[in-house]
């Protein structure tokens, strides 16, 4: 049973996220318009419902209302409250801004701003997108949502932290709130096919998991389908927290060795060499390294 169809039967319901429908009052708030929020928002969009966001950086601004949403130019760790304000208009929010080293997630030190501003407002769903790396090291074993977090990293930490802080929040203000911890995010544009094909060279992120035996992953959209099914099945579901991957974590060799063979397949002979960093030992901290579990798909 998968993540979607658990939360639709936890109310008795049979849910189909491919016919549903939202009531024309919805309104979505998105702050972090990153990847999974802009996936998010043109499904949104095409099903009905007023979509407004944040993102950091202008050119990105422009190019997101040019796609006809609401966007606003935002600083997590200097919020402006006519921005704020805007937030206790909508009926449900995606926080997707994620912790920064040092500081943590940085709307949370602002909690008792943002809890005067969107208290008696209209909002009624909140969706916090975390992280598997909220686990730690489990040399290889399988987790649940049942399994204790103890993170290693900074950051692991830092996002432990950022869910009990919404959810705290999201309790405050009466809300249904629900923690989804992704996997390594991929889709269009954005899979091993593309890393190779670009040639660029590797993120930090991306170093750290050369060495892993272990990597859960998710599709953009079976993240979206997630926070649909969050958003339907509101306050019946028998958990706060879930973990959305797919079910065969695999080491990052395995995965880009497939990648391969899917390009010399339509392209054959046409495969340019994978950049050194690829191949080479990289540099990075043991607890990446030693941060290894297996998270199977919610069933």
């Amino acid at each position: 049973m998968s993540f979607t169809t658990r939360l639709a039967a936890s109310n008795n319901l049979r849910f189909q996220t491919d016919s549903w429908q939202p009531k024309p009052r919805n309104r979505m708030f998105i702050l972090g318009m990153g990847f999974v929020g802009q996936f998010f928002s043109q499904e949104l969009k095409t099903q009905g419902w007023s979509v407004a966001g944040t993102c950091t950086s202008i050119m990105k601004k422009k190019k997101l209302m040019d796609s006809g949403f609401d966007i606003y130019h935002f600083d997590a760790n200097e919020p402006e409250t006519n921005v704020l304000d805007v937030l206790k208009h909508h009926t449900h929010l995606v926080v997707s801004v994620p912790p920064l080293v040092g500081i943590g997630d940085p709307m949370l030190h602002h909690e008792k701003l943002l809890r005067s501003i969107l208290k008696g407002g209209n909002l009624r769903w909140l969706g916090y997108l975390s992280s598997t790396s909220v686990y730690g090291n489990y040399g290889g074993e399988w987790v649940d949502e049942d399994c204790p977090a103890n993170p290693t990293g900074e950051l692991g930490k830092s996002r432990l932290a950022a869910e009990e802080g919404w959810l705290t929040l999201g309790h405050n203000l009466g809300l249904s709130v629900h923690v989804l911890r992704l996997g390594g995010i991929y889709g269009p544009g954005r899979s091993a096919v593309d890393t190779i094909i670009k040639q660029d060279a590797l993120s930090k992120s991306q170093r750290s998991r050369v060495h892993k035996q272990y990597t859960s992953r998710v599709h953009v959209v079976d993240i979206c389908q997630a926070l649909k099914a969050s958003i339907c099945a509101s306050n019946s579901t028998p958990r706060e927290v879930y973990n959305i991957v797919d079910d065969d974590p695999a080491p990052r060799e395995e995965v880009f060795a497939y990648a391969r063979s899917l390009i010399e397949k339509k392209w054959p002979g046409h495969l340019k060499q994978l950049p050194e960093q690829d191949k080479c030992s990289a540099t990075v901290k043991e607890e990446d390294v030693l941060d290894e579990k297996r998270v199977p798909m919610l069933i």
